[in-house]
């Protein structure tokens, strides 16, 4: 992979996770759980540090980050946000939408390490994505608890 195409899989990279930052910072001034909020608050600002570390890498490879995020995290964080007037702000639709969020952004992190990379973008992506599945899992879990209270 040359050059130029580590810095566009980067800033892709970039932008989900920023998108993921927003997201789960949309769906904490929605929740009414203590703990979801703090887990949504928590789970925004790591996602604001990767966007730092892929950053820092993508500086390295001579690019630069490009602002903002996707148009495709926007439109779902308005799908939460009307998700969430539907539904009077549920904690379990909230959850519903985090784990869709994290979906994605786990497909993105294993699409990307499917490709040649650079040992040092390898590291850091591998390290991204366990990230992203142990955040999934988590999500997913706390969704099923939630879920299992309100049948």
């Amino acid at each position: 992979m040359d050059t130029k195409d580590v810095a566009y899989l980067l800033n892709d990279l970039i932008e989900n996770s920023r998108d993921g930052a927003l997201g789960f910072a949309e769906c904490a001034k929605h929740v009414q759980s203590q703990e979801l909020k703090s887990l949504f608050t928590e789970r925004s600002a790591a996602c604001e540090r990767a966007a730092q570390e892929l950053e820092s890498c993508l500086a390295r490879y001579g690019g630069r980050a490009d602002s903002g995020g996707t148009a495709a995290g926007a439109l779902h964080r308005g799908w939460v946000s009307l998700r969430g007037n539907l539904s009077a702000h549920s904690d379990l639709a909230m959850l519903e939408e985090c784990e869709r969020g994290e979906d994605a952004g786990v497909a993105r992190y294993r699409n990307a390490l499917q490709k040649e990379l650079p040992p040092d973008v390898r590291e850091l992506l591998q390290r991204h994505y366990d990230g992203a599945r142990r955040t999934h899992d988590q999500i997913k879990a706390l969704r099923e608890r939630y879920r299992a209270q309100t049948a």
